[in-house]
């Protein structure tokens, strides 16, 4: 078993939502403990302590026993119920997360860190008006809390900032106020856009792929999206089309450029893709500005993209970088972000713009999801529901990437895994189904392409199903459209939406530029672009490759212009 293979078997063996399961591995001391402990004890250790976090009874031992506070005990005792991490493992107080003994540096920590917290809910008003108290007592104005500066002694400020804590937070939804094609939001996410009827929805299905494109992957995509085919038509007469979430790195502009002229959909994936989650989990405003616009500025002059249609991104890992993220976008007029995932539920959820809350809990560990009102779509990532067969199997925790859902192994599973899943959409509330991918985890098996491309011609045998990108479900939610009328919508077929694009490439042979910067010491990269190539490869400080500007970062808020408002 490959390092990564055996820390997935690890975090979804002690870490999966049905975390009760692990008690099998608590010792019997552990058990005695939980069960027999001094209840006062356990009071004590459990006080306002969140229900989902871990800690040590102690750091003798191998460092693998941790702890979390139960309250599912019988007459609403509160329990200790206990997990250990697998052999060779050891468990990170401050990630949660078990990991290799070698990487996991706080053996010697019991707990996390406890902040101090601000008193926000009191009996009786202990403030003047428009002002919040401290943890330590004194008040200060609201709008100074969760504003990225200590602004109270205690720092307690700064220190419940969630969704659902923020004392500034956005509003709940007021379908009153926000109205189409500006807003769109409905208490629970799964409201139809326009009052449709399900069977009056066209089951939208986006196809979307994250990382580089280059010869190692462009097959795959002209192989999917082969518009010279008669059965890769959406019912309107349109090819399919996809989205592209590019990163920079070893990426083929030439490819990329091809990719838009066809009618796909590029957006940004990062410039560095920086491997450490908590840079895009804790990432300052001005890294998501160097990262994201600095990345769609290098595609737009290399792939030559200079329609302004490159406004959406996905995080790196899908690491939401909160309202520094979303302030960013706003400001280069980002239209949407699809880095967000919501948890498996029963009925999908529609994507929804941020100037009311966020429909839903912000899932996955350690996320960091916009507490605040900002002008921008969030194109929902429902998890798959990933059961081999749903009628019979037990509950299974949902995936993102379809990449990402282990058990699929067997072209036949993946078939049944896309098919339950459509099912599942055009069955409630047709809401968008995403199909998200790694093109590696496609190319590693044949039967894989082959059963996604099986799936796409039996949809696009029926007349109420459409392949499309991100920025065409904006567009049908911005302009709901009963199905008999879809043939005729013209947002799909305008002169903008490249509804069959047929001829030869721009270029047949691209320029493949070996580049050095001094950012990436020691290495020569090639850049392949039709357009002349720059004297430097471009990176984080120089993105147009010209050379290092005499300042630390540029300001590349300067090179953009709001060219194609979307919303």
């Amino acid at each position: 078993m490959t390092g990564k293979a055996a820390l997935a078997v690890a975090l979804l063996m002690c870490l999966s939502q049905a975390i009760d399961n692990c008690n099998g591995f608590m010792t019997p001391r552990e058990k005695r403990q939980a069960d027999e402990g001094d209840e006062q004890s356990v009071d004590e250790l459990c006080k306002n302590r969140p229900a989902d976090e871990y800690f040590r009874l102690s750091t003798e031992g191998d460092c693998r026993d941790v702890v979390r506070c139960d309250q599912a005990g019988e007459n609403g005792i509160t329990r200790l119920a206990g997990v250990r991490c697998p052999q060779g493992l050891a468990f990170d107080i401050d990630r949660q997360t078990c990991d290799w003994k070698t990487r996991v540096k706080n053996c010697d920590k019991l707990d996390k860190p406890r902040k101090a917290l601000p008193n926000l809910k009191t009996d009786e008003p202990v403030c003047p008006k428009d002002q919040l108290q401290c943890g330590n007592g004194e008040c200060i104005n609201k709008d100074l809390f969760c504003n990225d500066r200590p602004d109270c002694k205690d720092e307690s400020d700064e220190n419940a900032c969630s969704v659902e804590t923020d004392p500034n937070r956005a509003p709940d939804c007021d379908p009153n106020q926000c109205v189409l094609p500006d807003c769109f939001c409905s208490a629970d996410g799964t409201r139809i856009p326009g009052g449709l009827e399900p069977s009056q929805v066209p089951q939208l299905i986006t196809i979307t792929f994250n990382g580089a494109v280059n010869v190692d992957n462009m097959d795959l995509y002209e192989e999917i999206f082969n518009n010279s085919l008669p059965n890769r038509m959406n019912p309107n007469g349109c090819s399919i089309k996809g989205t592209f979430f590019v990163s920079h790195k070893y990426s083929n502009y030439a490819f990329i450029q091809e990719l838009h002229r066809k009618g796909h959909e590029i957006a940004v994936f990062s410039l560095t893709h920086k491997d450490d989650p908590k840079y895009w989990t804790g990432g300052s405003y001005d890294d998501w500005l160097a990262e994201m616009a600095g990345a769609r500025l290098i595609t737009e002059r290399f792939a030559n993209i200079s329609d302004g249609s490159i406004v959406g991104i996905r995080a790196p890992y899908l690491r939401v970088g909160g309202n520094k993220q979303f302030q960013m976008m706003e400001h280069q007029f980002f239209v949407y972000d699809a880095s967000i995932t919501a948890s498996l539920g029963r009925v999908p959820i529609w994507p929804y713009t941020l100037f009311f809350r966020m429909p839903h809990k912000c899932n996955g560990n350690a996320q960091n999801c916009p507490s605040r009102s900002h002008p921008v779509w969030e194109m929902v990532m429902n998890e798959l529901d990933r059961r081999d067969d749903p009628t019979f199997d037990e509950s299974l925790p949902g995936c993102h990437m379809v990449d990402s859902c282990s058990n699929i192994q067997t072209g036949e599973q993946f078939g049944r895994l896309l098919r339950h899943n459509f099912n599942r959409h055009f069955s409630t509330n047709r809401a968008p189904l995403g199909l998200h991918f790694h093109a590696s985890w496609l190319k590693s098996k044949r039967e894989f392409k082959d059963e996604l491309i099986k799936f796409i011609e039996e949809m696009l045998k029926r007349n109420d199903v459409y392949f499309v990108n991100m920025l065409q479900v904006i567009q049908w939610m911005q302009t709901p459209t009963e199905l008999d009328n879809m043939r005729d919508f013209t947002e799909w077929k305008d002169e903008n939406s490249k509804c069959d694009v047929k001829g030869q490439p721009f270029c047949s042979l691209s320029n493949p530029c070996p580049l050095t910067t001094r950012e990436l010491p020691g290495e020569t990269i090639r850049l392949f672009t039709c357009m002349e190539c720059p004297n430097y490869y471009p990176w984080i400080l120089d993105p147009t490759g010209d050379g290092f500007s005499t300042r630390r970062k540029r300001n590349i808020h300067l090179n953009f212009k709001n060219k194609n408002h979307y919303v």
